[in-house]
């Protein structure tokens, strides 16, 4: 124990800016990874630099931008904008509360406004280089994890702009072996274009382009047919796209000043009641809130100048103001859905008159299965004093909590593989739900069944999202099965039900399947596990064709010492995710419909051979 003796001046320590970021890197990029999610920080480096070329463009500067990534991870972001000011470009990447953003006269409504992104990307880079073009001069330094090695004047061959080239650092205690997942940085930079009509960015090679904005991008995440032509508003500082599906749940994507707000804020609030405020006075009907937006899908884009976000990974807005002293973003998006969306709605009848419908049904369904909900309500809660499927953790996404980003539920089969994961888990972040065999399959259900099949109610229930997704109680919902054909029936019993009736579920990228070892191979110095029949042949090369392997078959021949090392730090996920392609009636019918030989055939023909141990 610490005591008065132990606390002395020599206790308070002073770390240079790069240390501090060094020793603290969650208040800057929100967690490290090694790439495996799309949050991961070695993303979260990469759209820093971006932030600022991007703040670029939208102050009138520089149309393109060119990013590299190469196989090795080393990374390389082109613009063609002002160029830092020669004189300051060390100062620029290297010194804290040193920046241009300060001064709105500069960058209006930009992301980045602390002076910190390119800091903490400096300081977290085995090797990081900055040309800053401009004047027909050019000015380079090169930093090693936010140290100076040189920095020297070159000859400016390329016209204006700003390079910047950066290596993450792969420190055990930073990110360590990590890999880039070009699939998520392709989204990050379609997702740049949606917000940034106009601008071109080429990615390896590849162009990507919007020429209307978020009707682009909202086209690109229908995941099925819409039920009408999506609605695209635009007005100075403020976007939307709104059309409606034929499924459950809302998904509103929303950005500010072309940041991807994933945890929403006040502008997303405003525009969900704005929307059912103006949709209610259209028709003159007080129709449940619930009704009008089941099934939405939007995006909304808002500029404001000196936006407060909740964090430095700006993931939710805070900010009440559209500028210091000017109108509430309330107020803002409110009034302007109130005019514009109004009058589109009066100009076409062919979408009023489909909306109206939608709503109907919607309505219709809720009261339906009123009285069904009100039973299973009084029975879920019941059960939650004594829910023996439910072994709940401390910490809860849906509250304030510094751990609220790890919490995680494990769905698991059977009480071998739940127990496993019961005594290895971390009771602070991590729940498990058992099931007591093969749920149901919903393919033709309605959603009534989530009420009166006790099981399915349960896990609504312990998940909190009968409503929306706004009281989520998990940020990561895993689905942990048994790699065999049963498991896999059930991991595709449970998919079809969240595809079914909790699609934002798996919009917002909160559902996973848990990678699970399916060889041990050890010998009497060391162990390895490994997840494929790759990593079994390296695992054999290391440790000699003598070393022992085992052949799990399933969760539950895992001990719980085991088990600790796969659900911790080194846990292994796989998302599950929804395409522009994946139309969810057409997924549903090909896994879960009649169409018995087309699947079995494409299952046999998509089947992973192991060889026998």
């Amino acid at each position: 124990m610490d005591t008065a003796e132990n606390y002395q001046d020599d206790s308070i320590i002073t770390l240079e800016w790069q240390e501090h970021i060094r020793v603290r890197p969650g208040m800057y990029i929100g967690k490290l990874g090694d790439g495996t999610l799309d949050d991961d920080g070695i993303y979260v480096l990469l759209k820093e630099v971006m932030d600022n070329s991007v703040d670029e463009y939208t102050s009138g500067y520089g149309t393109k931008i060119d990013v590299c990534i190469t196989d090795e991870g080393k990374v390389s972001v082109r613009d063609y904008g002002r160029g830092i000011p020669l004189k300051s470009v060390i100062d620029a990447v290297s010194k804290m509360n040193t920046g241009a953003k300060y001064n709105s006269n500069t960058f209006q409504k930009s992301v980045g406004l602390n002076g910190v992104g390119l800091k903490a990307v400096n300081a977290l880079s085995e090797q990081f280089e900055v040309t800053s073009f401009r004047d027909g001069k050019a000015f380079k330094a090169c930093f090693s994890r936010g140290i100076l090695i040189e920095s020297q004047e070159i000859e400016n061959t390329e016209g204006s702009g700003t390079m910047v080239t950066f290596m993450p650092d792969q420190d055990p205690s930073i990110f360590g072996e990590y890999r880039f997942n070009i699939d998520f940085i392709e989204t990050m930079m379609k997702n740049y274009t949606y917000l940034n009509a106009g601008l071109s960015i080429r990615l390896n090679g590849t162009l990507y382009v919007s020429k209307n904005g978020l009707l682009d991008l909202l086209n690109d995440k229908l995941s099925e047919e819409p039920l009408y032509t999506p609605v695209h508003l635009k007005g100075q500082d403020l976007e939307v796209a709104i059309t409606h599906g034929s499924g459950y749940g809302e998904c509103i994507y929303s950005f500010v000043n072309g940041q991807y707000t994933t945890q929403g804020g006040t502008h997303l609030s405003a525009f969900r009641e704005g929307l059912v405020k103006t949709i209610k006075e259209f028709y003159r009907k007080d129709f449940d809130s619930d009704d009008i937006r089941t099934s939405i899908v939007a995006a909304i884009s808002i500029r404001i100048q000196e936006p407060v976000f909740e964090s430095q990974t700006k993931t939710k807005l805070g900010s009440k103001e559209m500028s210091p002293g000017g109108s509430t973003v309330r107020n803002f998006i409110v009034d302007f859905l109130k005019l514009t969306l109004d009058n589109y709605l009066h100009k076409h009848s062919e979408v009023s008159d489909t909306l109206l419908k939608k709503i109907q049904e919607s309505e219709k369904e809720r009261k339906a299965i009123s009285g069904i909900k009100k039973i299973a309500r009084e029975r879920a809660k019941k059960a939650s004093l004594h829910n023996k499927k439910l072994r709940d953790c401390r910490v809860h996404y849906n509250i304030k909590h510094e751990k609220a980003d790890e919490t995680m539920l494990f769905i698991t089969e059977g009480d071998s593989a739940s127990g496993s994961i019961t005594k290895s888990r971390d009771v602070n972040t991590q729940a498990v739900f058992s099931l007591r065999g093969k749920p149901l399959n919903t393919y033709r259900e309605t959603k009534s069944v989530v009420y009166k099949n006790e099981e399915f109610n349960l896990l609504q229930s312990a998940l909190n999202i009968e409503d929306d997704l706004d009281n989520l109680r998990y940020n990561k919902v895993i689905i942990a099965t048994d790699a065999d054909v049963d498991g896999m029936h059930i991991r595709l019993l449970l998919i079809t039900f969240f595809l079914k009736f909790f699609p934002d579920l798996i919009r917002q990228e909160h559902l996973y399947i848990l990678q699970t070892p399916l060889f041990r191979v050890r010998n009497k110095k060391e162990t390895i596990y490994c997840y494929s029949e790759e990593e079994k042949v390296k695992a054999l090369k290391k440790l000699g064709d003598s070393a022992e392997i085992t052949r799990f078959k399933g969760l539950g021949e895992i001990s719980p010492d085991e088990f600790s090392r796969f659900i911790g730090e080194d846990i292994r996920l796989d998302p599950v995710k929804l395409g522009r392609n994946d139309v969810i009636q057409d997924l549903l019918t090909f896994y879960m419909g009649e169409n018995t030989d087309e699947r079995r055939n494409f299952i046999i023909g998509n089947l992973r051979q192991e060889e026998e141990v």
